[in-house]
Order: C-alpha cells, then sequence, then structure tokens
C-alpha cells in the first residue's frame, strides 16, 4: 500500500486498529523516519489515546489503557540480548492479554514471537507499507 504523506499514515493505522484483538504482537520494521512511530499514533489515537504519545526510544515501553485494553509501545533500538531484554522487564509485556506494538524488532530476535509483521519503507516522497501475518 502506496502511502503518499503523514496524513494517509495515520489514516492506514486507524484502518488496521479497527481488527486489532489482543492478545498481539506486532513488529514495526522500517528504517528511521520510516513511520513506525507515526503509524503507531495512528493505531492509539483510533483505539481512543487522548494527549501525548511519547517515542519510548529511552523508556524501552509506554503503555497505554485503550478501547481494547492494554497498549504496549516498544523500541527495542538499544536491546543488547536476551539479558538486557530480561533485565529491563521487557518479556513481562510478552505474558499478558495485551497489543504489543515494538519498533526495531530484529533486536528481538529469537527472545519473541510476532504475529503480525508490518514493513514500512520509503517510496520517493511518501512511504509503502506492506502486512504480513505469521513469522517473515
Amino acid at each position: 500500500m502506496f502511502l503518499p504523506d503523514e496524513a494517509a499514515t495515520l489514516s492506514a493505522a486507524a484502518d488496521w486498529a479497527k481488527r486489532v484483538r489482543a492478545p498481539l504482537s506486532v513488529a514495526l520494521h522500517g528504517d528511521l523516519g520510516a513511520g513506525k512511530t507515526t503509524f503507531v499514533r495512528g493505531v492509539l489515537r483510533s483505539l481512543g489515546v487522548q494527549g501525548a504519545i511519547k517515542s519510548p526510544t529511552y523508556a524501552l515501553v509506554e503503555s497505554y489503557d485503550t478501547a481494547i485494553g492494554e497498549v504496549h509501545h516498544m523500541d527495542a533500538y538499544r536491546i543488547e540480548g536476551r539479558a538486557d531484554f530480561e533485565s529491563r522487564g521487557g518479556l513481562e509485556y510478552f505474558g499478558g492479554p495485551s497489543v504489543r506494538l515494538v519498533e526495531w524488532p530484529e533486536k528481538l530476535d529469537g527472545i519473541v514471537r510476532f504475529d503480525i509483521h508490518i514493513f514500512l519503507s520509503y517510496d520517493g516522497e511518501g512511504r509503502r507499507m506492506r502486512i504480513v501475518e505469521g513469522s517473515v
């Protein structure tokens, strides 16, 4: 799917969020600036989150109460392996009935399993989004 601008990314995220049910682990793939956080913001807004939606780059995770239950927005960029992820409490978020939206999921390869993979990439001035269910 081609996303010509930020508004299109937010709209696609809101549309996708209508089908989201917990428990669910979602891997968000893409280069820096490809639209991962924008996509998450669109999902969270469509699920009723008001106020600031912060990037979890330094905190590892930002959690939100939504219309479908708890949603965790995670950024694994700074994770340095399984021991680091466990020591930061990362695995705790994957045991319950929540939705986990994870940026930089390749850092968690072999640590957690993802149900859906969303790939965002540059395409000229816009972005291209591809959604794959199951393993990739």
